[in-house]
């Protein structure tokens, strides 16, 4: 089973992003749930959503403490919530930032992960230029899907089609290709560094 993190704030999508992550694998004909937990319910509150996804019914209901991946939408998070808590060595991590790791002061912490699963991505940029809002949850996906190859980007585009309709669709599906094509640059990039 794969098991996914995804911290952010209230508005941001962390929900939705959760609920995609999960169409898009069931698209592709595995198994997959997707939940929140929240406290306040309030616009920049933190949120916390998860996603498993497996080739055998899902049958764990607890919020997820061990994820093979972390997606973390709000880089304000990340000195004032433990979201790194329980991701192992060999997790992937992926941060909306315009900034690398070591000027988001996590050079050293990020010394004990593999390089090549851990990206950040300018998401809230990308999004503000396709869908003219800061809601970095589908660009992320892009990136998800990038990083780790859990989903298609053909997947995460269908599942995009699926909850969004007109040109809201066409503009986060243009979001998540932008993103995918960002992270793999990224990762080209690490691999000849």
């Amino acid at each position: 089973m794969f098991q996914v993190r995804i911290h952010g704030r209230g508005g941001q999508g962390v929900v939705t992003a959760a609920e995609l992550l999960s169409i898009a694998a069931f698209l592709e004909g595995r198994q997959a749930q997707a939940f929140p937990t929240f406290g306040s319910e309030r616009t920049g509150a933190p949120v916390v959503a998860f996603c498993r996804i497996d080739d055998q019914p899902i049958r764990v209901r607890e919020p997820i403490t061990r994820p093979e991946a972390l997606i973390i939408q709000d880089a304000t998070l990340l000195h004032q919530a433990d979201v790194f808590n329980g991701l192992a060595a060999d997790g992937y991590m992926l941060i909306n930032s315009t900034r690398g790791f070591t000027e988001l002061g996590l050079r050293e912490f990020v010394t004990r992960f593999r390089p090549e699963r851990l990206v950040t991505v300018p998401a809230t940029e990308l999004a503000l230029k396709h869908v003219g809002r800061p809601v970095p949850n589908m660009v992320l996906l892009g990136g998800f899907s990038a990083i780790s190859g859990l989903v298609s980007l053909e997947s995460v585009c269908k599942a995009i089609g699926e909850k969004f309709s007109g040109r809201l669709a066409e503009a986060n599906t243009a979001a998540a290709e932008e993103a995918f094509a960002y992270v793999r640059g990224q990762l080209r990039e690490a691999v000849d560094a």
